[in-house]
């Protein structure tokens, strides 16, 4: 198998490291800023039936635009950065185009799959936290993501929207009731900080901060009637029952059902590859992918575009 890549960021290399992994020849073709017509590199790219579209997020669209013909497409989230991109996305064939919120493969993802296994019942409050120093970085002044002309909601179009699509994906996001960008370091004319409030529709409340311009952190707080789950840093685990009580009938903290020690790199890295893999195995056995991953996408992306304008 070979496959075709657009763009050579640090992010593509991350996939190009799994490719090398499972023994996958690529072709990357890196002038994403060149014009494309007539183009030979692009004309080179062409002729693949498989390609990864990892580069910046203003591109997007019109890669999967330009490719959509007898193709399986993995592209970078989120899938556009626009509303006219994201109607005409609608009509183009989802049956073989994969978008990468690889969250849904995070050791997270199959705690919430599993919360009957744990007896946690429903889900009654969330809070995400998400945050490193990319912005106090020299590099990042001269990045896309600092310039509202690529990124134009910034660190919330590209940090938030992973957990943002992890809470529409299991539990369906009705609305967005608070949403605050910043631009805390004054460099370029993006935000680099975050903070919105989600109501779900079932009108549990979550809420998420995420952030360029912080120290390295990941924590989650995930509430149920019977439990919750912790994610802080390089640990995640499991709590139940509510009810658990001393000699004196009352309320205790309740025991670890379950307790996982892994890094949030290691996590991300995992993820990464088992969304890799997927797609792979799809494109291999050269079948259709789920309607809701694709769907599920999009409600993700129109999250991100309806709020804030």
């Amino acid at each position: 198998m070979k496959v075709g890549i657009i763009g050579n960021g640090v992010h593509s290399k991350r996939i190009q490291l799994i490719l090398k992994k499972k023994k996958i020849n690529f072709f990357i073709y890196k002038n994403y800023h060149d014009q494309i017509k007539n183009n030979k590199e692009f004309n080179k790219l062409k002729k693949f039936k498989i390609i990864f579209i990892i580069s910046p997020n203003y591109t997007h669209f019109n890669y999967l635009n330009l490719l959509k013909k007898d193709r399986y497409l993995f592209c970078e989230k989120p899938p556009v950065t626009n509303n006219k991109e994201l109607i005409k996305l609608k009509k183009l064939n989802k049956n073989k185009i994969y978008f990468n919120f690889n969250k849904r493969f995070s050791t997270l993802s199959s705690i919430i799959k599993n919360t009957k296994k744990y007896n946690l019942k429903k889900l009654i409050y969330g809070n995400f936290v998400l945050s490193h120093g990319l912005a106090q970085s020299k590099k990042y002044i001269n990045s896309w993501r600092s310039k509202r002309k690529y990124t134009n909601k910034g660190v919330f179009e590209t940090v938030s929207i992973h957990d943002i699509d992890v809470i529409n994906y299991f539990f369906e996001i009705k609305k967005v009731k608070n949403i605050f960008l910043e631009n805390f370091s004054k460099k370029g004319n993006s935000f680099d900080t975050a903070t919105a409030q989600f109501v779900l529709k079932n009108n549990v409340i979550i809420n998420i901060f995420s952030s360029y311009n912080s120290s390295l952190h990941e924590s989650v707080l995930l509430m149920f009637e019977n439990g919750f789950v912790i994610k802080n840093n390089n640990s995640i685990s499991v709590h139940g029952p509510t009810k658990t009580l001393d000699k004196n009938g009352l309320f205790l903290p309740p025991p670890k059902i379950l307790n996982y020690k892994i890094s949030s790199k290691k996590d991300y890295d995992t993820s990464l590859e088992k969304s890799v893999s997927y797609f792979l195995k799809i494109t291999k056995f050269k079948k259709k992918f789920p309607k809701k991953f694709f769907d599920t996408s999009l409600s993700s992306n129109q999250i991100i575009l309806d709020n804030y304008k």
